[in-house]
């Protein structure tokens, strides 16, 4: 059989007596969402070392539950006691002083969330952007019942900032891939930030901005990048 290339990979021995892979996680979510694995596919987990059924490995276990059955402890839950200088690690933030930071915090949610918890679901009023502490989401859109992922989001990372300033509808859902831990910051609390502290919301606005832009000319080169291909083929 084949061996996995990292603890994070996984192996899908198919009917054909075939071993698939290795697969990252939001790969194998996808096989799962088209049917291609069922609960009694075997499953090599690189993390433990050991094949066992896919509806008995724990990162894949929520999808074979029974329907009406809810997850024995909640998909997202608040989280207290967060050091603010933490919040360094989320690059927007790390030009902050511990005074700033600690002030700063006093406007964010922190929450804890489970893997494959949608943290927003497209279509669904923007209320609010969330800063990744810790863990990993994808980005993704369901076209015809079929998941594509747009971006993987790791630590130091953000999304949803879109909605601060306009309320409209979430572009896609951000689902989590790993135990995660966000910071939120709600549009009722950003009016208030903007108001109560605008030496914290300026600078803040500023590093949201920077990143936009880089994100818009990455795209753009993507773009140029696709049209010059096609010309050339």
């Amino acid at each position: 059989m084949a061996s996995v290339s990292t603890n994070t990979d996984f192996i899908i021995w198919g009917g054909d007596h075939t071993a698939y892979g290795p697969v990252e996680l939001p790969a194998l979510i996808s096989w799962i969402q088209d049917g291609r694995v069922t609960a009694d596919t075997w499953v090599y987990a690189g993390k433990n070392g050991s094949w066992s059924k896919a509806s008995q490995v724990s990162d894949l276990q929520l999808f074979f539950q029974p329907k009406g059955i809810a997850p024995a402890t909640p998909s997202i839950e608040s989280v207290i006691g967060i050091e603010p200088r933490e919040l360094r690690r989320i690059k927007i933030l790390a030009n902050m002083t511990d005074e700033q930071l600690s002030r700063f915090a006093k406007y964010l949610e922190f929450e804890k969330v489970r893997p494959w918890s949608m943290v927003v679901k497209q279509g669904d009023p923007g209320d609010a952007m969330y800063l990744i502490l810790q863990g990993e989401l994808r980005v993704r859109i369901n076209v015809g019942n079929k998941e594509t992922i747009l971006a993987i989001l790791g630590a130091g990372e953000f999304f949803g900032d879109i909605s601060l300033f306009d309320h409209g509808p979430r572009s896609a859902d951000v689902v989590a891939n790993a135990d995660s831990l966000v910071v939120k910051l709600s549009s009722s609390a950003f009016e208030r930030l903007s108001k109560e502290a605008p030496d914290l919301a300026t600078p803040f606005l500023r590093a949201i901005g920077k990143t936009m832009s880089a994100r818009i000319r990455a795209d753009n080169k993507r773009w140029g990048d696709s049209v010059r291909l096609a010309e050339i083929l």
